[in-house]
């Protein structure tokens, strides 16, 4: 499975980051790549630090364990998981690409808080605020049970550790700051990365 897991952590980087990219910059001029935040050291700069390690160290997972530096953890080696990690994964790239899909101009890779964009509020942001981050923790989930050693799971723990940092610390303090009365009222309807759960 770390063959199989490498090839969709390269068709994720190049749908996800790359072919949207490419889109944004065909429709807008603008790749939509706005960098890591805040000053260096600060909670928001390592947030988006964290973030980009933790996507390198799952890739690095499968490819340690395919030349055997790492082996995974027994209890989660089991055929079974790993057809529910690809699943799972396939259904993590699917939902970032869809949910990019609805968020159209208005997505982007960071924030600059110099520049205001639409409240997206339609699609599948009707049901969660944060689909994108949603869908890539599932996608990461996914590939660490695919190759379920213990690099894996750490870099699955600390995708979800700076992205809800990023999202409480940078993004939700920069709509609320540019939207308003408009944006506490979508965080009080919608849960933050699942239906109901998040609503403050």
């Amino acid at each position: 499975m770390s063959v199989t897991a490498l090839v969709l952590y390269m068709v994720f980087g190049a749908l996800s980051f790359g072919w949207r990219s490419w889109t944004q910059y065909r429709r807008t001029g603008s790749t939509g790549f706005r960098g890591i935040n805040g000053r260096v050291g600060s909670v928001e700069w390592c947030a988006g630090t964290g973030f980009v390690i933790a996507i390198i160290v799952g890739v690095a997972a499968p490819l340690l364990q395919l030349l055997g530096v790492l082996t995974p953890i027994g209890l989660l080696d089991r055929p079974w998981l790993q057809v529910a990690g690809t699943v799972l994964a396939v259904a993590g790239i699917g939902g970032t690409l869809y949910a990019q899909r609805d968020m159209g101009e208005s997505w982007r890779i960071g924030v600059d808080a110099s520049e205001t964009t639409t409240l997206v509020r339609h699609g599948v942001f009707g049901v969660v605020r944060n689909p994108i981050f949603s869908a890539m923790l599932i996608f990461a989930a996914g590939t660490a049970l695919m190759t379920p050693n213990p690099l894996a799971l750490a870099a699955f723990a600390a995708l979800l550790a700076t992205i809800e940092v990023h999202v409480r610390v940078v993004e939700e303090p920069y709509l609320a700051r540019v939207h308003g009365e408009a944006y506490r009222g979508y965080r009080a309807a919608v849960g933050r990365f699942l239906p109901g759960i998040g609503h403050n």
